[in-house]
């Protein structure tokens, strides 16, 4: 689990700022988590970490009540919740409208393009049912996604030769991340655009967000503004802070998790 001591946290919202899920920073007004309750949520972050997914499956269940799907209530603060925590690396979500919504696909290109949300939405739809998992530990089973195959927009840019690496950038002007070439043309990395039934919300990174299933939470860059492809993968945000650039689940970070298949 990660040290939770430098995230910014408040009861009634369920926010913290780390890797993975984004939201803004505590609202004003709520009460700053009190050092007892702290020490109980990472206490029990411990246990699900020795004691493995059947105990977060668990826990998941027992909190259910306490939680709402987009992330909020106690249960958000508490490990194996099986709902999303939200975090930001910024002060608040950049609010992006699908009506003026713009994706820029440039770089090592021969044909760079700018599509619009609708535009997006006229190419091939792919689903997936995957779980989302977050280096910190948590993890949301059975989410489902709708969206683009990152490889069927890469095609219309059409990648020159020597593009290796495609380069990621967001609408909160901060966040970024990067994959490999062949990463990118995996049949489970998705532009996403809607999340268990409904439109991307703009916490969790509407109008449209990376979804790269079998990588930790992270890779998954929220509120896509742009797409450029490079010679060499970088290191993104939260990796020049420490993490994998290889963040295969289970296989990365130092964890341990059940792979996402």
């Amino acid at each position: 689990m990660e040290e939770m001591s430098d995230h910014r946290l408040s009861i009634g919202t369920g926010r913290a700022e780390g890797p993975d899920e984004g939201g803004p920073a505590p609202a004003p007004g709520t009460r700053p988590l009190g050092r007892r309750l702290f020490l109980g949520i990472v206490g029990a972050g411990a246990i699900g970490t020795v004691f493995g997914q059947q105990l977060q499956s668990w826990v998941g269940s027992a909190l259910s009540s306490l939680a709402n799907p987009a992330g909020g209530g106690l249960a958000a603060l508490l490990p194996g919740a099986d709902r999303f925590r939200l975090y930001t690396v910024t002060s608040g979500f950049p609010e992006v409208h699908r009506a003026a919504y713009r994706l820029s696909v440039g770089g090592l290109v021969s044909n760079p393009v700018t599509l619009t949300y609708a535009e997006l939405l006229s190419l091939p739809r792919t689903q997936l049912t995957r779980d989302f998992q977050c280096v910190t530990g948590w993890r949301v089973p059975g989410v489902h996604w709708a969206g683009v195959l990152l490889r069927d927009v890469l095609a219309l840019a059409r990648p020159t030769a020597a593009a290796k690496a495609v380069a990621f950038g967001s609408y909160d002007g901060v966040y970024t991340e990067s994959l490999t070439l062949s990463e990118a043309h995996r049949s489970d990395v998705l532009l996403a655009y809607e999340m268990l039934g409904k439109p991307l919300s703009t916490p969790h990174g509407g109008p449209v967000r990376l979804y790269v299933a079998p990588m930790y939470g992270y890779k998954s860059a929220k509120w896509l503004s742009s797409i450029t492809l490079v010679e060499q993968a970088k290191p993104g945000f939260w990796e020049q802070q420490g993490y994998a650039v290889q963040a295969w689940v289970g296989r990365s970070n130092g964890r341990n998790d059940a792979p996402i298949a």
